[in-house]
C-alpha cells in the first residue's frame, strides 16, 4: 500500500512538469542546424527573418517563404523547387528551447513520420 501511494505521489508531482517553450527568441536570426537521418549527422547554416529562410547545405542555398502557424509552428515552402520532393512542404514544430538552441521536430506535411532536430542561435 505504501508503495502504491509513492509512486502515485510521483506521478502527480512529474505529470505536472511542463517543458519551457520560448519560440518567439527564434523566429528570426542566424542559426546552425543538425539532423541525424540513419545514422548519418546532416549539418547546415540558415538566416531567418519572419518571412524568409535561406539555408546553405553542402555549398547549395535554398529559399523558403515561411507561414507560422503559432509561435511554434512554421510551415515552409520552397521558393524555386528542382524537383518534386522540393515542392513539398514541410510543417516544423518547436518541442523545447534553451537560453540558445531548439529541438524541433519535421514532416512532409500530411505524413506522419516525422524527424528530429536541434538548431543553434549564432550569437
Amino acid at each position: 500500500m505504501k508503495f502504491l501511494f509513492f509512486v502515485l505521489i510521483i506521478l502527480s508531482v512529474t505529470s505536472c512538469y511542463e517543458t519551457t517553450r520560448n519560440c518567439k527568441d527564434y523566429e528570426t536570426g542566424a542559426f546552425y542546424g543538425e539532423v541525424t537521418i540513419n545514422g548519418e549527422l546532416f549539418k547546415s547554416s540558415f538566416k531567418r527573418n519572419k518571412n524568409l529562410q535561406v539555408e546553405v547545405y553542402n555549398k547549395k542555398t535554398d529559399s523558403s517563404q515561411l507561414r507560422w502557424i503559432n509561435d511554434c509552428e512554421v510551415i515552409f515552402k520552397t521558393i524555386n523547387p528542382k524537383n518534386m520532393a522540393e515542392q513539398k512542404d514541410i510543417h516544423l514544430k518547436i518541442l523545447t528551447t534553451t537560453d540558445s538552441s531548439y529541438t524541433y521536430e519535421y514532416s512532409y506535411v500530411g505524413e506522419t513520420i516525422k524527424q528530429k532536430g536541434i538548431a543553434y542561435k549564432i550569437k
